[in-house]
């Protein structure tokens, strides 16, 4: 389920307060600032830090 383009204009990364950039096919949310991948749960963003996966 993409996610809405109107939220992601307000979400934030909770560990930088940087921009987030949608992964449509691995349904993530991106922060290359710290290089963390929150995932979503039925269309739910998990911004949780300690939940979030590190990425290269």
């Amino acid at each position: 389920m993409p996610i809405d383009p109107e939220l992601l204009e307000i979400l934030a990364c909770p560990r930088c307060k940087g921009d987030l950039e949608y992964d449509e096919k691995n349904d993530k949310l991106i922060c290359h600032n710290c290089k963390l991948a929150y995932r979503i749960e039925d269309g739910i963003p998990i911004m949780l830090v300690e939940e979030a996966e590190q990425i290269e």
